[in-house]
């Protein structure tokens, strides 16, 4: 594993994994808030475009039972991400993209809040595994990296202060 710098009260940590082309990536953040009151602010399937700054729109479908959301960024990129598993209790969700400009395949992707092991903060963690496409791995990581950073930080600027 290699931790980076703290970033706007964002630790970064990026792992390897198995093969040369596997990788992981998660970021997390930790705010003033219960888990509860983070787990509301990230809203359904659809809630990223409240709090993540490169979402203009987030329209939601259905694909043989499967819950399916078409992300819209500001400047015209598309995501198309199908959710694998929702769960309130665990506040959590995982979801895989299907299309998307970033330079990933074999995208799983989970989101989760939980209790920060100091008291009365929230650790919101976004973390997923993939294998490169059409770039380095390195790449790979720090576009994901970007989108998680910007993402986080936008959730945890719509927290309630406290």
């Amino acid at each position: 594993m290699r931790a980076f710098p703290v970033l706007g009260g964002l630790a970064l940590a990026i792992l390897v994994v198995g093969s040369a082309s596997a990788a992981k990536n998660s970021n997390r953040v930790e705010a003033n808030a219960s888990p509860d009151a983070a787990w509301a602010a990230v809203g359904d399937f659809c809630g990223v475009k409240n709090w993540h700054p490169a979402i203009a729109d987030c329209v939601l479908s259905r694909d043989n039972g499967a819950e399916i959301r078409t992300l819209t960024t500001k400047d015209g990129g598309k995501f198309v991400e199908k959710l694998v598993k929702w769960d309130d209790k665990n506040h959590s969700y995982t979801y895989e993209i299907l299309e998307s400009p970033l330079p990933v395949t074999s995208y799983v992707s989970t989101f989760k809040v939980e209790e920060d092991d100091e008291p009365g903060k929230v650790a919101i963690i976004w973390s997923a595994e993939f294998e490169p496409k059409g770039a380095t791995e390195r790449e790979a990581r720090a576009k994901v990296g970007e989108v998680y950073v910007a993402g986080l930080l936008g959730l945890k600027s719509k927290l309630p202060k406290k």
